[in-house]
């Protein structure tokens, strides 16, 4: 199932909403859809877990008038069960939320701190050869002085799962530097069907979190166990880190944000502008002044304040030293 911007096809777009802090993103992720993206090919979903065992308190959005926000642009409420996850790994939603989707069609998952800064109708996506995001550090694994190497902790993986190891290698990068191996952000994913990728990714996960490989006993799976089962998933589809041409998501068209100070520090002036576009109208406004750092960093101003403490030609190359100097300045909100 091959699809291009101008497919017809329909496709589903999934983020997940709950009480707090993520609840005011997908209504700041749906504003930015409808400000950006043309035609009528996505179809938003907004996925709540729902309260049982695995939640202590209720996670669904309660604000009425947030609902009412994000159901005026459109979105979709999609409740879903948590049954191998919940409050104890927040992660596993986005695997769990899968399963709440039409089984048969495409999907692009997106983490719900994202805003869509150009026209998605416009991506070429092959949903037939999943991918997700490149935007990532060398988080995982952490290489322990007399422990196993990259080569050896990944390869344990692929063989649990009868995967073929050596053709999810970018050769291209040197042995045992940690981009040769498959490795993804989670801040997107696509693929042609949501209940195949669904049972994968659950079965991935549950098998690394309940028996991991002898290889792993160093490695922390808290919270790398999605980004860890990602790659596994997305090579025994038949996809890759190539599959989307560069510059698409996470670039033209989508900003992972992930918070908003890190927004305004280092995102290029169309992210910034398209988050105070959406956030300009008074019916907005009324609704969105209920988060904190919406509050503070876009209508109080103190987001530009934290653009002015960094270059964005010369950022530090580490994410913790922009977070350090936020807060240092006393800037820091999340």
């Amino acid at each position: 199932m091959a699809g291009t911007g101008g497919d017809p096809e329909r496709v589903n777009l999934l983020i997940v909403g709950q009480e707090g802090r993520l609840g005011y993103e997908a209504a700041l992720f749906a504003l930015s859809l409808n400000a950006r993206t043309t035609g009528r090919r996505f179809r938003l979903f907004v996925a709540e877990p729902q309260p049982g065992p695995l939640w202590p308190d209720d996670p669904r959005i309660k604000e009425p008038a947030l609902r009412e926000l994000l159901e005026a642009q459109g979105a979709t409420f999609l409740p879903f069960e948590s049954r191998h996850f919940g409050a104890d790994y927040p992660y596993g939603n986005k695997i769990e939320a899968l399963f709440a989707l039409p089984p048969d069609e495409p999907f692009v998952f997106f983490d719900t701190d994202t805003l869509v800064t150009g026209d998605l109708a416009r991506v070429p996506f092959d949903f037939a050869r999943p991918s997700a995001s490149l935007r990532r550090e060398g988080t995982w694994p952490v290489i322990e002085l007399y422990g196993p190497g990259y080569t050896a902790t990944w390869k344990s993986l692929y063989d649990r799962f009868g995967l073929d190891f050596d053709s999810s290698l970018d050769r291209d990068q040197p042995d045992e530097h940690w981009r040769r191996y498959l490795y993804f952000n989670a801040g997107f994913f696509y693929y042609a069907a949501a209940r195949p990728f669904a049972e994968r990714f659950l079965e991935t996960a549950l098998s690394i979190r309940d028996d991991p490989p002898a290889e792993l006993v160093c490695q922390s799976l808290d919270p790398w166990l999605d980004q860890v089962a990602l790659p596994l998933v997305i090579h025994g589809l038949g996809g890759g880190r190539d599959t989307l041409e560069p510059g698409w998501l996470d670039g033209e068209t989508t900003c992972h944000y992930r918070l908003l100070p890190l927004l305004y520090a280092r995102e290029p002036d169309r992210v910034v502008e398209t988050l105070e576009e959406i956030t300009a109208p008074n019916k907005v406004k009324k609704v969105l002044k209920g988060s904190e750092p919406i509050k503070r960093m876009v209508y109080q101003g103190r987001g530009a304040k934290v653009r002015a403490l960094f270059d964005r030609d010369d950022l530090p190359r580490k994410e913790q030293a922009i977070r350090n100097r936020i807060k240092k300045h006393g800037f820091w909100m999340r």
